[in-house]
Parts: C-alpha cells; sequence; structure tokens
C-alpha cells in the first residue's frame, strides 16, 4: 500500500493540482485575513485570534477537496486502468487508503503554511502571546478531521461515476450536507431535544466543540467513525466494480 500511496501523492505534486489547491487556499485565506476589509480582517478586528481562518477554511475545503479527489477513481475508470489496479497485488483496503491518505496528505500540506498566522497573531497580541492557544490547536485539530471527511466523501463520489464533474458536484452536495446541512435541517423542528440531536450528526457542532481546546472523545468517535463509515463504503463500491 506504501508505494501506492507514494504514487498518488507525486501524482499530485508531478501536475498543477496539488500546488494549484495550496496555493489558492493559502490566497483566499491571506486575502481575506490580512487584505480585504470586512469582518474576517484580523487587524481590522483588533483582536488575537484565528477564528477568520477556522471560519474561512471549511468552505474553501468544501469546494477544493472535491476538486482534488474528483480524478481519483473517475478517471481511472474511464481510461481503464481501475482493471489493471486491480491486477497488482492490492487489496481493495490498500487501493482505497492509499487514494485517502494522499488526498489528506495534501490538506495537511495546505494547512501547514497557515502555521505563519499563528506566529504573526502571537506576537501581534498585547501582550506578546496573547491569544488562545488551547483553542487555537484545538481548531487545527478540528480542521485536519473535517479536511479528512471531505477527502472520504471525495474520494466516495469519484468512485461511483467515471465523469469527474459529476463527482465533483456530488462531493460538494455531501459535504456540504454533513458541515451545515443537518445544522439548516435542525431549524425546522420545534422539539428542541429532536432538533439538537439532528445538529449533533453534523460535522459543524463537533467542529466547534474543538474549536473550544477540549478534545472530547465523542468529538474524536464521530470523526473517525463517520470516516470509517465512508471509507468503508467506497471499498464496497470497488468490490462491485471488481466482481
Amino acid at each position: 500500500m506504501l508505494t501506492q500511496y507514494l504514487k498518488e501523492v507525486r501524482g499530485f505534486f508531478s501536475s498543477i493540482t496539488g500546488f494549484l489547491v495550496i496555493i489558492v487556499f493559502i490566497l483566499l485565506n491571506s486575502s481575506f485575513m490580512w487584505v480585504f476589509k470586512g469582518g474576517n480582517n484580523v487587524l481590522e478586528n483588533g483582536y488575537a485570534t484565528l477564528n477568520s481562518l477556522f471560519t474561512l477554511a471549511p468552505w474553501l475545503f468544501l469546494f477544493l477537496v472535491p476538486a482534488l479527489t474528483m480524478r481519483m477513481f473517475a478517471e481511472e475508470q474511464r481510461t481503464g486502468t481501475l482493471e489493471l489496479l486491480f491486477t497488482r497485488p492490492l487489496t481493495e483496503w490498500d487501493i482505497v487508503l492509499s487514494k485517502f491518505l494522499a488526498a489528506l496528505t495534501l490538506i495537511i500540506f495546505s494547512v501547514l503554511p497557515t502555521l505563519i498566522y499563528f506566529i504573526s497573531i502571537y506576537l501581534l497580541g498585547n501582550p506578546v502571546g496573547n491569544i488562545d492557544i488551547g483553542g487555537t490547536w484545538g481548531s487545527y485539530i478540528g480542521l485536519l478531521f473535517l479536511g479528512g471527511i471531505y477527502a472520504a466523501i471525495g474520494v466516495f463520489a469519484s468512485s461511483i461515476t467515471n465523469n469527474q464533474i459529476v463527482a465533483f458536484i456530488i462531493s460538494v452536495v455531501f459535504s456540504f450536507l454533513f458541515y451545515i446541512g443537518f445544522d439548516l435541517i435542525s431549524t425546522v423542528f420545534e422539539n428542541g431535544q429532536l432538533a439538537h440531536t439532528i445538529e449533533k450528526v453534523g460535522i459543524q457542532f463537533h467542529y466547534q466543540s474543538m474549536s473550544r481546546g477540549v478534545i472530547d472523545s465523542r468529538d474524536l468517535i464521530y470523526f473517525l467513525g463517520l470516516g470509517f463509515i465512508i471509507v468503508y463504503a467506497t471499498r464496497l463500491v470497488l468490490i462491485r466494480r471488481k466482481w
């Protein structure tokens, strides 16, 4: 699996795709946080916080991650190379996990440069270091988990079609549903307990919980469990295509 994983990672960086995702993510975040005037501008807000980053990033990943993953299986199905992949000494788990982990690796590479924002705000604080470090690191962990779910959804969407555009649209729709869709659905119900239960199905509830700096086991179980279910569903799709 390691060889296949490294092949997928090299595939991202041997073309413009990987670099483009990282550049667009950093450029848009930097523009909204430091250049464009408005509520997300750190300097205008006057608060030593990275809340702008953790508000913008999920929405940027909502489109960038599907663009990253849409060709993973769809292109292989269209060109017929998926059948060749089945002939190699790889299990379905190896194939799915190598693609998922490669996408997750690129997401991590996208997030790493934003540590410059953290250092900048840390130094700009009055006094220096006046920033909620626990909440910041919790938000970073939550963002990586969120990106992982997006990646899992994207790989699944790519496995069920040989059309990259269709895979992109399916991935965006499902990512939107899991990020904020359940929050919107919960507002329809007057029963507070029912509304809260539906809200907890969505990513945003657990993402915001982790951003408070407390890594709750329930949030970890949610992200790991949901990620496993989606990756397992992708494996089942591959098994059906194989036979």
